[in-house]
């Protein structure tokens, strides 16, 4: 088992102190832990976020997308785990009804996206697999963990007045402009398998009960979400993510839930 050396990114809707367990520096209003991937699975990156505001409005392109952009061979599908709500805290996930491109890009410039936008309440322990093209934004008072295709092509539509860059034409080309599928929303504790795409699958496993990966083979990432967890005889703690060269081989212990990922295709 190897951990993953941790980098902190301040971000301006980040919060001024993270949980204990990241020992992160203090009077640093950070948004972002990543986990530096491996040099044995670079496909995939993991972080950590924190917000205490709404993040921009905005999309991410396919793989073919991003290749026909001239922007890389890979685009970027993900999923979020809420490790923590507050009460009434909400994301965005895809459109309330459908919409054409030329309302969506009108209703980017004048706010009114905002509104268009399916507000999803959360809760610890809700998954969303948000493939690329959809249409998204982290709301403010949660916290989660993503899982991704590891690039950051990110095109916003709308950001609240910040003065951050906006790509209305790069997003109008990726968007997908319809509600978000029920399907792509899990919740840990009621169903194990939460992603199962092209690019990665995502489990969430009870380390007493690993049957749900029982054939799994080959690299994979841990990442706990509660309680206590081990690898071979190594405790893994919350706020860290750890990575196998085989998950057939390793034995996991404790009395907790983790969450592992692996590469497809």
């Amino acid at each position: 088992m190897q951990k993953l050396e941790r980098k902190f990114v301040e971000k301006v809707w980040g919060v001024d102190r993270l949980p204990p367990v990241f020992g992160a520096p203090q009077d640093v209003r950070i948004g972002e832990v990543w986990y530096d991937p491996p040099a044995e699975l670079q496909s995939l990156l993991v972080k950590a976020l924190f917000a205490s505001e709404r993040l921009s409005v905005q999309a991410h392109p396919s793989d073919d997308q991003a290749q026909a952009m001239g922007l890389g061979r890979s685009g970027k599908s993900e999923c979020w785990v809420i490790t923590a709500a507050e009460d009434g805290a909400t994301i965005a996930v895809g459109f309330r009804e459908r919409v054409s491109p030329e309302a969506m890009r009108s209703a980017a410039l004048d706010g009114s996206i905002v509104d268009l936008l399916e507000w999803h309440p959360v809760e610890r322990g809700d998954a969303f697999y948000i493939p690329a093209g959809t249409v998204h934004a982290i709301g403010g008072g949660v916290s989660l963990i993503e899982v991704q295709q590891n690039t950051d092509i990110t095109f916003r539509l709308y950001d609240y007045g910040r003065p951050r860059e906006l790509h209305l034409d790069d997003a109008m080309q990726v968007a997908i402009t319809e509600p978000y599928p029920s399907h792509y929303r899990s919740r840990l504790g009621e169903d194990t398998q939460l992603v199962d795409s092209e690019h990665f699958r995502l489990a969430s496993v009870a380390t007493n009960e690993t049957g749900a990966i029982a054939e799994w083979i080959g690299k994979a990432l841990l990442i706990p979400f509660e309680g206590r967890a081990s690898v071979d005889g190594v405790e893994l703690a919350i706020g860290e993510c750890s990575f196998v060269d085989d998950i057939a081989t390793v034995e996991i212990g404790g009395d907790g839930l983790l969450l592992v990922a692996q590469p497809q295709g």
